[in-house]
């Protein structure tokens, strides 16, 4: 493949194999690809790919630097990253670079007829990017690899009235132990987590005393993106770390503001919902109720006893 910006988009498990030098897959919907057979690239040329498919690679004794777009990144542990269909993939070899490991690719009607067809959306992990993936302790990746090897020789046997079963059954295995690893991540790098929480509420507090008014309520994809993070991951690692997702945390700052306003000014609701960013007053009236359990003017009534 040559240099462009126009990204290569690769439709099925039999594409991607025939575009890195691969034999076809043993199975037309999943594939698990061994790094280690997968032919070096030119280190002067940049892939930019569209895969319309599911991918989860494990990565493990890496040597030197991995570029994803304009970004390096030092993996001296085993590292997890996944993808949903759709995402863009920009990668460039390097000369210093070596990986081994595993790439796990499955189109979603692998696991349409199946719950895990549905209950994948449900893992924001697929999301994230490449940055945010999940760094494996010596034990979380052997078990991991385990899985995958699992789903290899699965894919490898004759092809059965149960094979798909059984590998539906370790595909919701390994993305279980995704999500748990993913959660453990959160906790264990405690300073991290905490540095980024500590950013979000001073972001929030800074919109909520100077933007709000301009520039409406904030939403989760503006903070993320302040906070140089994917959506999912913020509001993954927030519920780790609070209970609470990205825009509950919104919701919670909000009704906050509101209460004060309603309890020390005599603005009608109707300005105080449009100091918070709302279009409707109905709007903010609702969410406060919700939330509150009284609407604002039950709320007022409360301080003028």
């Amino acid at each position: 493949m040559k240099n462009s910006a126009k990204p290569t988009i690769i439709n099925s498990v039999s594409e991607l194999h025939k575009l890195i030098g691969l034999p076809k897959p043993h199975h037309p919907l999943v594939s698990l690809i061994n790094l280690d057979t997968v032919p070096n690239t030119d280190s002067s040329t940049t892939h930019h790919l569209i895969l319309n498919f599911y991918s989860v690679s494990l990565k493990k004794n890496v040597k030197g630097k991995l570029k994803y777009g304009q970004h390096y990144y030092d993996f001296d542990e085993g590292v997890l990253a996944t993808m949903s269909p759709g995402q863009l993939l920009s990668t460039r070899g390097q000369d210093n670079y070596e990986v081994s490991g595993w790439w796990l690719v499955f189109h979603p009607d692998f696991i349409r007829p199946y719950p895990l067809g549905r209950l994948i959306k449900e893992y924001g992990f697929f999301s994230y990017e490449v940055k945010e993936a999940l760094h494996l302790s010596d034990k979380e990746e052997k078990m991991l690899e385990m899985i995958l090897q699992n789903i290899e020789l699965e894919s490898q046997n004759s092809i059965d009235q149960f094979s798909q079963d059984v590998m539906v059954s370790y595909l919701d295995l390994l993305l279980n132990y995704t999500n748990r690893f993913y959660n453990r991540q959160f906790l264990t790098r405690k300073n991290a987590s905490n540095d980024l929480l500590v950013k979000f509420d001073t972001l929030l507090n800074e919109y909520f005393t100077d933007k709000i008014t301009d520039l409406g309520l904030p939403s989760v994809h503006y903070i993320s993106q302040e906070l140089n993070v994917s959506a999912h991951y913020l509001s993954d690692l927030l519920r780790s770390l609070t209970g609470q997702s990205t825009q509950q945390h919104i919701h919670e700052k909000l009704i906050e503001k509101a209460k004060e306003k309603l309890a020390t000014n005599s603005l009608s609701v109707s300005e105080i919902a449009f100091q918070l960013g709302f279009e409707h007053s109905q709007s903010f009236s609702k969410l406060f109720k919700t939330k509150v359990e009284m609407s604002p003017l039950e709320f007022r009534a409360r301080f003028n006893n």
